[in-house]
């Protein structure tokens, strides 16, 4: 984050640090100042929430064997940044 002002893909790509309270003060000024101004951004934070809200409530045990097989495939190769 290198601007003054934040990006929609900038947002999207520290939403989560965001939602775990690990953003410094200054980039947390700069991403709430973004939401406010971006109802794009908003949505896709109140998409997140949902998300996180809804998903909390499923567990491991709650998933079939093939869903979980399915998900590891799916994020084995998973980049991280």
């Amino acid at each position: 984050m290198s601007s003054q002002h934040l990006s929609c893909e900038e947002l999207v790509e520290i939403v989560t640090e965001y939602l775990e309270g690990g953003l410094t003060d200054a980039e947390r000024e700069r991403f709430e100042e973004h939401v406010v101004v971006c109802s794009g951004c908003a949505n896709y934070l109140d998409q997140i929430r949902m998300t996180i809200e809804l998903a909390g409530r499923v567990t491991v045990d709650d998933l079939m064997e093939e869903t979980k097989t399915e998900l590891l495939e799916a994020f084995r190769d998973w980049k991280r940044g």
